[in-house]
């Protein structure tokens, strides 16, 4: 009879569950480091984008919006992450480990 621990590293649910959970968090990492470094690299050749004002009568610049969208872009992926992790995700676990269980 096999231990608990060898049934959930076996049961193919676990191994779709590692899958889909890497698969996620790879996608989520190379967005944000795309769009973090598309930001770095906007500031290093072109500051003039981000030094312009969004008006001509205004004393915001472009890059202030930009920031802020950037830091909103990561709250919106680690958003994702959560809703993931916490419907499809848990679903996952709680059934390989309740047949484990029995």
């Amino acid at each position: 009879m096999k231990n608990s621990y060898s049934q959930i590293l076996d049961d193919p649910r676990f191994q779709e569950l590692v899958s889909k959970r890497n698969r996620l968090s790879w996608t989520l990492s190379a967005l944000i480091l795309i769009v973090y470094l598309a930001f770095i690299f906007l500031i290093a050749f072109a500051p003039q984008v981000l030094g312009t004002r969004i008006s001509a009568d205004s004393v915001i610049t472009w890059g202030i919006p930009i920031g802020v969208g950037l830091i909103l872009f990561a709250f919106i992926l680690t958003g994702i992450y959560v809703r993931r992790a916490n419907g499809e995700f848990d679903r996952l676990t709680k059934a390989i480990l309740d047949e484990v269980q029995q």
